[in-house]
């Protein structure tokens, strides 16, 4: 029989929530998606991307965090303004760590 739960199933999680206020959508998730492999080896797996309804530019995402510490390293490298400035971050991104 193959067990359908995973070792860490029904384990707490850590999730980082995120708020992006963007120039460009378009312009923005073709950043973000081109840091998938970077956001891998952080930890960090896509769970959900959101846009507001009544402003695509208003972009909400959370990842399910495998590694707080690696996570938040990523996001303090020293590749994170240029990332941020390619992309067309308006200000500065919210970032929640949750559990």
């Amino acid at each position: 029989m193959v067990d359908a739960c995973p070792p860490t199933c029904g384990e707490p999680t850590a999730g980082r929530f995120c708020r992006n206020k963007v120039a460009d959508f378009e312009k923005w998730k073709a950043v973000f998606d081109s840091h998938t492999q970077a956001h891998r080896e952080a930890g960090l797996i896509l769970q959900h991307l959101w846009q507001n309804i009544d402003d695509p530019n208003d972009v909400f995402f959370l990842f399910e965090v495998e590694d707080i510490s690696k996570a938040k390293a990523f996001i303090t490298s020293p590749a994170a303004p240029d990332a941020k400035e390619k992309s067309g971050i308006i200000g500065e991104p919210e970032i929640y760590f949750l559990k």
